[in-house]
């Protein structure tokens, strides 16, 4: 299953007039209501929507499901029409991070059944790079008429997760800090998912921010236990987890999102944790 397209790629089929549509999704976690948007109409690659991540790519946090519970596939499917997806269209998806948080909606589009969805390798900086141009503002799309279910791609539920970390390889994408449970920014409860292997998800890029190629992240991934194993990822609270999900399918490996990812899990009480760096 391919999830890249390079720049080039893109801005080929944008010169050749084929239908392509762009969606920029800029978040960061630490960012205020708003400032992604700021990026987004201070410059971004001609034609492309925003997309709000916390209002159109989650739904309302809480202590049982975690801060970025997945959206309600209704709302999600009126959201894909806003910016202008219809069945037979082709969707990029990019942001200014490494694809961490774009990485969101192709994932919830792979998961409502539509395939040919991909991320920029590289992002707004590879564009930039090879100097193409920019816009600024906002861009209005016309409604799509897409059509969008739930459930192809695979989940892991929290009922769930402890036998799956007992049995396969679950991977936490977390920076090893949070992971050893030495530093905790935003959860209430520092370390991991008994059994699950560190496994950092901005070490599936390169230094320019690109994707490592597909068989670095093969060897990666062999390296961390999936060598016909199931795997399942988890992050903070499942936008990041995505990106990781995305480089697995570089690889040629299927894996399952944890969606509540820790910020769920830690809002549990009686559910165990680890520290330290091991599983």
């Amino acid at each position: 299953m391919r999830t890249l397209m390079d720049v080039q790629t893109l801005r080929e089929r944008m010169i050749s007039g084929q239908r392509t549509v762009l969606l920029d999704v800029r978040w960061k976690l630490g960012d205020r209501d708003g400032d992604g948007q700021r990026r987004y109409r201070q410059a971004h690659i001609p034609g492309a929507v925003y997309v709000d991540l916390p209002s159109q790519l989650a739904s309302a946090p809480s202590a049982a499901g975690g801060r970025h519970p997945l959206p309600e596939p209704e709302a999600f499917r009126e959201a894909a029409r806003d910016w202008g997806i219809n069945n037979d269209d082709v969707v990029v998806a990019y942001d200014d991070n490494g694809g961490l948080s774009a990485a969101r909606v192709w994932w919830l589009l792979r998961d409502g059944g539509f395939d040919a969805v991909y991320l920029l390798d590289g992002g707004l900086a590879a564009w930039r790079a090879e100097g193409y141009e920019l816009d600024n503002g906002d861009e209005l799309a016309s409604l799509g008429n897409v059509q969008l279910g739930s459930g192809r791609m695979p989940r892991l539920e929290l009922d769930d997760v402890l036998d799956f970390a007992g049995t396969s390889l679950l991977l936490d994408a977390r920076a090893a800090e949070r992971y050893r449970g030495e530093q905790e920014p935003v959860d209430p409860r520092a370390g991991h998912i008994p059994g699950a292997v560190n496994a950092p998800t901005t070490e599936n890029l390169a230094p320019g921010g690109q994707f490592l190629p597909a068989a670095e992240l093969a060897a990666r991934f062999k390296d961390l236990g999936a060598d016909g194993r199931d795997v399942a990822v988890y992050c903070g609270s499942g936008i990041n987890a995505a990106h990781q999900i995305a480089a697995l399918a570089e690889a040629g490996i299927d894996a399952a999102l944890f969606p509540g990812s820790w910020s769920q899990w830690c809002g549990h009480p009686d559910l165990p944790i680890a520290t330290g760096a091991t599983p």
